[in-house]
């Protein structure tokens, strides 16, 4: 089986940075500038931060934790919550792995490592994914043609 390893994203990853940001527009359609320009300008230490999740070297998976996700922009009543496990995703051809449950389970470590007691998410596709990991449902409501959940973990 071939190493895994977690790497935390920084400004000279610019080969990672640019996968990320086609991986985001493949899947949710975010262009692929914002993307690059959002993890570009992360801080050097704790929060905000992006997750790459490697296989023998390759990244098979991404996730963030940010103050700011999309939601807020239409629902700003959870602009008291705060932050977000955001954008979570694997690569197509390494789903059903394991590699996003153990990416999720990094990221909530280092976010409660970062003095965080509770993490925050909405997702359409993976409610399952983070039951199993201890998240909570707070709401659910529809956004357009998606149904959302919003979760709630305590670190």
């Amino acid at each position: 089986m071939a190493a895994i390893s977690f790497q935390k994203i920084s400004i000279e990853d610019k080969i990672q940075i640019k996968e990320i940001a086609d991986w985001y527009f493949d899947e949710w359609k975010i262009p692929t500038e914002k993307t690059i320009l959002k993890l570009t300008n992360l801080p050097e230490e704790n929060l905000p931060f992006q997750m790459a999740l490697n296989v023998g070297g390759q990244m098979v998976a991404t996730a963030g934790v940010y103050f700011h996700v999309g939601l807020l922009d239409h629902r700003p009543e959870f602009k008291i919550f705060s932050p977000w496990l955001a954008l979570v995703y694997t690569s197509t051809e390494n789903r059903n792995k394991g590699y996003g449950k153990m990416l999720c389970e990094k990221v909530q470590e280092m976010t409660k490592e970062a003095g965080v007691k509770e993490l925050f998410l909405f997702t359409d596709s993976a409610e399952k994914l983070y039951s199993k990991l201890g998240w909570q449902v707070m709401d659910r409501f529809s956004l357009g043609k998606r149904n959302l959940v919003v979760m709630k973990l305590e670190l």
